[in-house]
């Protein structure tokens, strides 16, 4: 070969490996995104009573860009995260074996597949304009996402 081409040759690899470089994400692990949003619930038929007192915030759902099949969940206050060494989680999921794979969830309620670390708890009420975080955790993945409950109007 001649010198021109092994000039030619070497600028292809050259222009290989930095179009690699600059597309390496190809090559990356998708990223997760955690959502939350915070609507005010739907009203009530004024023929049907409420046997419980309204909550004080809105209902919040969380989501993710994926479905995932959670094996820990649990929702702590960051101002118990930034006092205490060991914050206590107002509401704590976990899986034993099998979760099912989901996308979004209400907080406080149940997910099919997990059930609450200590055997009866229920998710505390949040308190509006606090901060929380909510951790999650699967096979593959572990995350975490700061939300603020929205008081609801009355």
């Amino acid at each position: 070969m001649t010198r021109k081409n092994w000039t030619l040759v070497a600028l292809a690899l050259l222009l290989g490996a930095f179009s690699i470089y600059l597309n390496k994400d190809w090559f990356a692990r998708d990223t997760i995104q955690i959502f939350s949003r915070s609507r005010p619930p739907r009203p009530m038929p004024a023929n049907r009573k409420r046997a419980e007192p309204a909550p004080a915030v809105n209902p919040i759902t969380f989501g993710f860009s994926h479905n995932l099949k959670l094996t820990s969940l649990k929702v702590i206050p960051v101002s118990d995260i930034e006092t205490n060494k060991y914050p206590h989680p107002i509401w704590h999921l976990v899986s034993d074996s099998n979760s099912v794979p989901v996308k979004e969830f209400m907080y406080g309620y149940p997910l099919q597949g997990m059930h609450p670390s200590v055997k009866g708890a229920t998710a505390y009420a949040l308190e509006p304009g606090a901060k929380y975080r909510l951790f999650v955790e699967s096979a593959d993945f572990k995350g975490e996402h700061e939300f603020i409950p929205v008081a609801r109007k009355q």
